[in-house]
């Protein structure tokens, strides 16, 4: 059992996220306590707006995606807030992989929707490299396994 998933998963669903509200937070209480809202209203709006779009690509991009995924050869092992599913490869339907978000996703389409739901996200476990069009090793090995797996899947 090997873990395929990024090992930094809890500083990017709960550490950066305290860190970037409590920043916000921060400003607001300053133009608030030296009053600077007042000469300036865009010191107040400014922050909500930074908190808002911040939720919104949180949810999006981070909050969706799986704590830990282990591979177990022919199973995938998800993880998230402590419950735990068994994907069978032969029940993934697509591999994507974005390599341009950060952090970067995997997301899984299942062919029957499992305890997550029919399509399962989460960040791979990557290397360094300058090269920014590098493919995931990840993300390929697991297309060449799912791939097989159907194939095996409809024999």
């Amino acid at each position: 059992m090997q873990q395929i998933s990024s090992k930094s998963q809890f500083f990017s669903k709960r550490v950066f996220p305290i860190i970037w509200f409590g920043f916000l937070g921060f400003m607001m209480y300053q133009a608030v306590a030296w009053g600077a809202f007042k000469a300036d209203p865009m010191s107040l709006i400014m922050p909500c707006a930074m908190a808002v779009f911040g939720f919104f690509l949180m949810k999006k991009l981070v909050w969706d995606l799986m704590d830990t995924v282990y591979d177990c050869g022919d199973y995938l092992l998800v993880i998230k807030r402590g419950e735990e599913d068994k994907l069978l490869l032969s029940n993934i339907m697509n591999v994507s992989a974005s390599t341009h978000t950060n952090p970067p996703r995997i997301t899984l389409r299942l062919v029957r929707p499992g305890k997550f739901g029919a399509e399962i996200a989460f960040s791979p476990a990557t290397r360094f490299t300058l090269n920014p069009f590098a493919k995931n090793a990840v993300a390929e090995n697991l297309m060449a396994r799912v791939d097989q797996a159907r194939l095996t899947r409809e024999r």
